[in-house]
């Protein structure tokens, strides 16, 4: 019997990892094996998903590919890590990919018909998830009036718009699309953003709703896809391109350590400015705070800020305060790393 495996797509702080959280935190006995991919040199997902507390997740369970990009190495580290998986003595009931969110997932799905994967796995199904508010604003849809009035006013402008490149490819791969982060929508916006996705989707994709990445996992596992056998039915916009011609030099991620924080409302006020003053795409990291024996994660994406105590600081780990920051490729790294530092 075929071992199903989940692909989870989505931009940049959808909200995928809080949505496997809670996979985990509702997997009734179900063995998870989580493979996450990063776009960065820290990988933060890994050690935020193994703070979910729930006994059947463990330090073996969670696999990170980190500093690159999962559909770009397939043959490098994909692959080897579902041989690893495969070969476990406690293999998974169900495995989760959760790509980076700058990852085309197309290829990933290709690469399940490699030999030695598909005889022993199956693409249960492609999700994808994506911010409702940030769509609802049109920050990664079409907008043809805006781009005409800003080529106008600089010819030397791109006519590339990887960002909306990369939502249409993850819309048209999944099988089913969640709209995280409903409660900021109101009845308008949620129309607004459901006529975009219902555009863009296949026929066959569901549409459903979520807040904070709750959902029955009854709705996320158990698809039965089999997407592997219909690669050819999902397009993409890099389809007649080489392997090598995807790349990811629009953007730029780097780590900002920014040393103890004695008040997290006051960062999370300076992250709010500098995601607004710079080409600031995703932050996201771990702060320590003087007093408290739990790990503060912060995580920001638009003007949307978030952050939660997670677990207590390990004995043997330095407690540090460190934020990946995922941007355009003419950002500004050190006046960023300034202004969170304040």
């Amino acid at each position: 019997m075929k071992t199903p495996a989940t692909v989870i797509t989505g931009f940049l702080g959808a909200g995928k990892t809080t949505l496997i959280r809670h996979l985990l935190n509702n997997a009734n006995g179900r063995r998870l094996a989580i493979v996450v991919n990063e776009f960065g040199d820290l990988g933060m997902d890994r050690d935020i998903l193994l703070g979910c507390g729930d006994v059947t997740c463990t330090a073996d369970d969670v696999i990170e590919l980190a500093n690159g990009c999962i559909c770009c190495t397939v043959a490098d580290a994909f692959l080897p890590t579902m041989e690893t998986i495969l070969a476990s003595p406690r293999r998974p009931d169900h495995i989760v990919i959760e790509t980076s969110g700058l990852a085309l997932p197309k290829p990933l799905v290709q690469a399940f018909q490699w030999p030695d994967i598909r005889s022993r796995v199956t693409v249960d199904g492609v999700i994808a998830v994506i911010d409702g508010p940030a769509v609802a604003e049109g920050r990664f849809a079409d907008d043809p009036q805006k781009v005409a009035a800003e080529r106008a006013a600089d010819p030397a402008l791109s006519h590339d718009e990887p960002l909306r490149e990369l939502f249409e490819d993850q819309i048209t791969c999944a099988d089913l699309v969640i709209v995280n982060k409903t409660d900021g929508l109101d009845a308008g916006a949620a129309a607004r953003v459901d006529a975009i996705v219902r555009a863009r989707a296949r026929p066959a994709t569901k549409v459903v709703s979520s807040r904070f990445g709750v959902l029955d996992p009854r709705v996320v596992l158990g698809l039965g896809i089999a997407a592997e056998d219909d690669v050819a039915g999902r397009p993409s916009h890099h389809d007649n391109e080489g392997p090598d011609d995807h790349d990811h030099d629009e953007f730029v991620s780097f780590v900002a350590r920014i040393g103890p924080v004695a008040d997290p409302g006051d960062l999370e006020r300076r992250i709010a400015g500098v995601v607004t003053a710079h080409d600031v795409l995703r932050i996201k990291g771990v702060v320590d705070v003087p007093g408290k024996a739990m790990r503060c994660v912060v995580q920001a994406v638009g003007a949307r800020v978030e952050r939660y105590f997670d677990r207590p600081w390990r004995p043997d780990e330095e407690r540090t305060s460190a934020l990946v920051v995922i941007g355009d490729h003419e950002m500004d790294t050190d006046a960023v790393t300034a202004a969170l530092v304040g």
